[in-house]
């Protein structure tokens, strides 16, 4: 159950939040065989002054359009399978919304999988 955070700046048309949130789900999908229906996710809006980062970290020319996305999933994951996540997402986001790659910043947060509750405070996936 991957939890998904986007973050961007603010003023964005609704069409072009719900085509970003829809490019992460389908690269998870894709990639990491996450499940069609496992689908969570939290699109924030922010100010230039609540959207900070650096312009040309390690080369890479970021715009103001940047966006953060940052994905809480099970531990367990092979490098290969990140990898083709990132390609993926920063393919489908330059084909729709039209984000360019250097503006996507990704970042993945393992996490074991007893420390999901799904609701009814319960931990479905603990053994």
């Amino acid at each position: 159950m991957p939890l998904v955070r986007i973050s961007l700046r603010g003023g964005k048309a609704e069409a072009y939040r719900r085509a970003i949130g829809e490019a992460v789900h389908r690269a998870m999908v894709a990639t990491l065989n996450v499940p069609a229906l496992d689908r969570f996710q939290v699109i924030t809006e922010h100010t230039p002054a609540g959207l900070i980062y650096d312009p040309a970290y390690l080369g890479i020319n970021r715009t103001v359009d940047v966006i953060f996305i940052q994905i809480t999933l099970n531990a367990g994951r092979s490098v290969e399978q990140k990898r083709a996540l990132y390609a993926r997402i920063v393919a489908l986001l330059a084909d729709n919304p039209g984000v360019r790659p250097q503006d996507v910043l990704i970042n993945l947060v393992e996490v074991p999988r007893e420390n999901w509750s799904f609701g009814n405070g319960e931990a479905q996936y603990a053994a």
